[in-house]
């Protein structure tokens, strides 16, 4: 004999997925908060924040032209 009131399976295994998919963005988040810290790290020194700065968001120098190269994929391999 069943009896479904709110301890059912089905609320328990709903809630274990909750729980499941929770622990996993709760890694993904962890794993984004030590890139952070590491990037966070590196930028002590002048050079390597202006390094960073050019890298990330196309930062530049008074009198410096960028150019942006795209590369495209010629070869459509399927």
């Amino acid at each position: 004999m069943i009896f479904l009131d709110t301890h059912s399976l089905k609320i328990h295994r709903e809630l274990n997925q909750e729980i499941e998919k929770l622990e996993t963005q709760k890694k993904e988040l962890k794993n984004l908060i030590e890139k952070d810290l590491r990037n966070i790290d590196q930028l002590v020194s002048k050079d390597s924040l202006e390094r960073f700065a050019r890298e990330n968001y196309g930062h530049k120098k008074e009198n410096e032209t960028i150019f942006y190269i795209e590369i495209e994929d010629s070869l459509n391999l399927r």
